[in-house]
């Protein structure tokens, strides 16, 4: 079997291929949430790529930000929910993967429509209750951008969750600092997230280094460890926009345009091809 870091190299090389093949995407935090995703599907979610809607007895993923279809679009083809030859058709007419993920395209791993953003964790918070009714043990993940922060519903829904003790969420965000129309910083100052979460009455962990695997990896098991003490959890996680491809790397402008012939030939020379492209 492909290493973990295998793996993200070649969710990379989908990535800026399947962006690069409508020109149309976003790769910048694709690229960045890459090792993320192959962490969480490959070592640490318990999760069935057969795929039942009811998610009865698996832990459950949610995709806040849904513009960054690609790596999510990518993982789940790779982890076997869906041929791989699929993604050919990112983002084309009549196409299951469509530019933000959509539940009425019937795609296995889907199980909400995102990129309106803002309202992911609302959609957590409830498969997390779902799960406590249905007295099911397993683990609600969700995904969120920093930048997606500026939208007011994400704080409603923390106050509601930290309230009615959600304590089998584990959300993370992807701390890249970088939004569409600039540096988080000079767009919507997010001030200090840690003490933020912490006054809404979150478990708070912080991940430094959020593109290195191994660290992703012990970072979401200890996580799991706070589980069951009555508080949701969320992890901060550090990430580059663009990591894997130099030219790409902490830019914002990567955040939704594409790579051209000469700079899509460039991104793949930096990234291994290891489980054979689609």
């Amino acid at each position: 079997m492909a290493s973990l870091p295998e793996i993200a190299s070649q969710i990379r090389r989908d990535i800026v291929r399947m962006v690069h093949g409508v020109a149309s995407g976003h790769p910048g935090g694709s690229l960045g949430c890459a090792d993320f995703f192959t962490a969480l599907y490959f070592k640490v979610m318990k999760h069935n790529p057969k795929f039942s809607m009811d998610g009865i007895g698996e832990d459950l993923f949610f995709l806040s930000n849904g513009h960054i279809s690609p790596v999510f679009y990518s993982t789940l083809a790779r982890a076997g929910y869906f041929d791989i030859k699929e993604l050919a058709t990112f983002r084309r007419l009549n196409s299951r993967l469509q530019g933000h993920p959509a539940t009425h395209e019937h795609l296995p791993g889907i199980r909400v429509a995102s990129g309106s953003l803002g309202q992911g964790m609302s959609v957590a918070i409830g498969a997390a209750l779902a799960k406590k009714l249905n007295n099911d043990p397993n683990i609600i993940y969700s995904l969120h951008g920093d930048g997606e922060l500026d939208e007011g519903q994400n704080w409603e829904a923390a106050m509601f969750a930290a309230h009615h003790q959600v304590d089998n969420l584990i959300s993370t965000i992807d701390w890249n600092g970088q939004q569409i129309d600039g540096p988080t910083v000079k767009v919507m100052n997010l001030g200090n997230l840690r003490e933020k979460f912490l006054a809404f009455g979150w478990e708070v962990i912080i991940l430094e280094e959020g593109n290195n695997i191994d660290k992703i990896v012990a970072t979401l098991e200890h996580a799991k460890t706070f589980v069951g003490n009555g508080k949701p959890i969320m992890i901060l996680m550090r990430t580059v926009m663009g990591a894997g491809v130099d030219f790409m790397e902490g830019h914002h402008e990567w955040h939704g345009i594409a790579p051209n012939d000469e700079q899509l030939a460039r991104a793949l020379a930096q990234l291994p091809e290891t489980l054979g492209d689609y």
